[in-house]
């Protein structure tokens, strides 16, 4: 209680002094001028979104400037209306916590009524330096597989140096990341133990993906934050859709939406069911004990009190079952290992605007996960573990916006308690693999329960500044906190600059970044260890601290975006994991030193002859560590001279594909996957090269019903991905995966 008090005070004491900022908004700044270039006052300012009906409107000041500050991140169009003038509209996309600044200038009306369009669509943040990627609805609607529910391929196919691998994704080297529901942070300081999704896609509208220079609100898991923004109702009249799908090894992926929305509320509720008999990556061609399945249940709610005051309830939970794949011998030797995962999320959050230029934002939230490893069979060849992890975390996160002249500043505290209960129990036989033959040693430890308490507390201050109509400026400071079996505090720096180039328009940028990552609340203790392998033992983890260089281009061209950037991360302390002994049980460790460095790249078209766009993403990407083992299992040997590779370490990594609209209500979209190959085993060498097709078809039978067909892995290509000893050991690409899917919207 103690632990939850403080962060309950931290909460308060910014919500009392300053207000709050969640951030899923963005805010829309309209300068409004006449042919003179004076500034127009009393004009209509209307942000619409072009996915649903959520609309805003504000008026301009003397100054002719209308700021909207609490827009959610999404499509829009900004349509300026005042008498004697015509009307002009503009197109943005708006993106969490930066201004998004549109100039207008009316041309004086005619005695008919026109729309104008003024200028290009403006698809690039002059002001931010965070490389990002952003995917919509209709983006995971129609890329191959992209829908289905334990698919990160909204992520994998859009987003440079994106992998999975032993069932885990991987951004940026690391496997550390950061999920954000409508811009509230889901906590969870737990490495590698969980496989199951964390929602489902269908009930995403934006998902916004940053990968790097971050701004000082972001923090804990930073080798990608993943903001989303999900479905709210304001697109459905009182509308559901049932979607229901089935295709290889008996999979069938199914949901139930309804939605509805009036000028002051909206709902969104769904329901979603999937199984399979091909759940996990396995460890050979063969698919054997595999079958995988899950439900869940997820909401949103929305009521705007008054037109300055808006209460939003989001509410997710989800269960999964998956068996760990075996290959022929531990088939045949009995072993039937399991895995459970319940999480259960909610947050509340209270927007209000201050007056002109400030929003604040209350968000408490709760977050229960469980990961429960349940080994079953064969205790004579391998150690049996049963690992039942549940944590729960309460908290949330408070902070102000003021954009005010040529400020977008914000400060705000984040923080959550922390409770774990683990059941742990091990028993069989241990091979030490010094010795040849191998030498057996009994190991039997009952089933025990751990219940440890922790917490995490941190504040931020940032200020993103305009210098001039072409150089932006950002600096903030992060602070945190974090205590559990050690108590570290960090002071993480932000520094960015942002340059658009006249006339061309292109944005340079650059940043320089510190971050701390909390270590894992609890893990095995050091007698289970001795008893497993008396030659190893446990040092104490402690937080990752990382150094980030990036450098980064922005080219806009027609409707084209393409984006170039290169970065450098140093960490100390990297979160990895390993196995105990031969059993399935893998608990985290750091490494003295990694150091990263990557080259990326992404294009983006616009919608060419109405019918096609397309889209790239590629990495050249190098991990390599130095220096021991610094927490967690260890053998205490000296550390390798020099540097070596990580398993996370791909040189090249390649996602391209594109969508096409077709006659007749149809559209076909493809999707292209290749990379050079992962590390082999220990190294030095890589895993061969890959490449893969993924198909999708759609067509729309009147205004109701839609079907689509999806093959992925089109060639049925198999190969390694990893030689590694994460559930299971080796792991293989998917084969190839055919589905059908229908989808029925209907009123009711």
């Amino acid at each position: 209680m103690k632990r939850i008090a403080m962060v309950i005070l931290g909460m308060f004491l910014v919500f009392t002094s300053t207000g709050s900022f969640a951030s899923v908004f963005g805010t829309v700044k309209a300068i409004v001028h006449d042919p003179q270039h004076r500034p127009v006052q009393g004009a209509q300012v209307e942000v619409q979104s072009r996915t649903s009906a959520f609309k805003t409107t504000g008026t301009t000041n003397d100054d002719g400037i209308a700021t909207l500050l609490n827009v959610p991140m999404g499509e829009y169009d900004v349509k300026i209306v005042s008498p004697g003038f015509t009307t002009a509209q503009q197109s943005a996309t708006v993106t969490s916590g930066n201004v998004q600044e549109l100039h207008f200038a009316l041309a004086l009306a005619q005695h008919q009524e026109t729309v104008e369009v003024s200028g290009a669509p403006e698809t690039v943040n002059p002001t931010s330096a965070t490389p990002q990627a952003f995917v919509s609805r209709s983006d995971i609607a129609q890329t191959p597989g992209a829908d289905r529910t334990n698919s990160m391929s909204m992520i994998t196919d859009f987003v440079p140096g994106a992998s999975m691998v032993h069932d885990q994704l991987h951004v940026r080297g690391g496997h550390q990341v950061t999920w954000a529901i409508d811009g509230v942070p889901v906590p969870n300081t737990n490495i590698a133990t969980n496989v199951g999704p964390q929602f489902d896609p269908k009930d995403i509208d934006y998902l916004e993906v940053q990968r790097g220079s971050f701004s000082a609100e972001s923090g804990d898991r930073t080798y990608g934050v993943f903001n989303v923004v999900t479905r709210s109702g304001f697109e459905r009249s009182r509308q559901g859709e049932l979607v229901t799908s089935y295709g290889s090894y008996n999979s069938t992926d199914n949901q139930l939406s309804f939605g509805d929305h009036s000028d002051r509320s909206a709902y969104y509720f769904s329901l979603n069911g999937n199984r399979t008999d091909h759940g996990l990556e396995t460890p050979t061609a063969d698919n054997l004990h595999n079958q995988a399945a899950g439900g869940g249940a997820f909401t949103s709610l929305i009521f705007n009190l008054t037109p300055k005051d808006q209460l939003r309830f989001v509410g997710s939970a989800r269960t999964d079952f998956y068996q760990v794949p075996n290959d022929a011998d531990l088939q045949a030797a009995g072993v039937r290992d399991r895995e459970r995962e319940q999480d259960i999320f909610g947050s509340l959050s209270w927007v209000h605007t201050f007056g002109p230029g400030v929003l604040f934002t209350l968000s408490p939230s709760y977050h229960f996960n469980r990961a429960a490893f349940e080994g079953l069979g064969s205790p004579d060849q391998r150690l049996v573990t049963t690992d039942n992890r549940a944590s729960s975390y309460a908290g949330g996160q408070a902070s102000v916006n003021v954009v005010k002249g040529r400020h977008n500043a914000s400060i705000g505290f984040y923080g959550f308690a922390q409770h774990d209960n683990t059941f742990f129990g091990l028993n069989g036989t241990n091979f030490d693999d010094s010795t040849d033959p191998p030498t057996p040693t009994l190991v039997n430890i009952p089933l025990t329960r751990q219940k440890v308490d922790g917490d995490l507390e941190a504040i931020w201050v940032q200020d993103q500044y305009k210098a001039a109509s072409w150089l932006s400026l950002t600096a903030g400071m992060r602070f945190t906190r974090f205590s559990g079996l050690v108590t570290e505090t960090a002071g993480s720096p932000r520094l960015g600059v942002a340059i658009q180039i006249p006339h061309l328009h292109w944005v340079l940028r650059a940043a320089y970044s510190r971050y701390y990552q909390a270590p894992p609340l609890d893990t095995i203790s050091s007698d289970v260890l001795t008893a497993v392998s008396p030659d190893q033992g446990f040092l104490p983890l402690r937080g990752e601290r990382d150094e980030q260089h990036d450098i980064g281009l922005t080219i806009p061209v027609r409707g084209w975006v393409l984006d170039f950037d290169h970065f450098r991360t140093g960490a100390h302390n990297f979160f990895d994991h390993d196995a105990l002994g031969n059993s399935s049980l893998f608990i985290p460790l750091t490494i003295e030193s990694v150091r990263i460095l990557g080259y990326e790249a992404t294009v983006r078209s616009p919608r060419l002859f109405k019918k096609l766009d397309f889209h790239l993403a590629y990495s050249h990407q190098s991990v390599e560590g130095s220096g021991g083992v610094t927490g967690g299992l260890t053998d205490f040997a000296p550390p390798a001279d020099g540097f070596f590779f990580l398993d996370h370490d791909q040189r090249h990594t390649l996602s391209t594909g594109f969508t096409s609209i077709l006659p007749h209500r149809s559209w076909l979209s493809g999707n292209i996957t290749a990379g050079s190959g992962f590390l082999d085993g220990d190294g030095p060498g890589h895993l061969p090269s890959y490449a893969t097709v993924d198909l999708s078809i759609g067509h729309s039978f009147g205004e109701n019903w839609s079907a689509k067909l999806t093959a992925t892995n089109l060639a049925d290509k198999r190969y390694f991905i990893d030689r590694t000893n994460s559930f299971g050991g080796s792991h293989v690409s998917d084969p190839r995966m055919i589905a059908v899917q229908l989808r029925y919207r209907f009123h009711y």
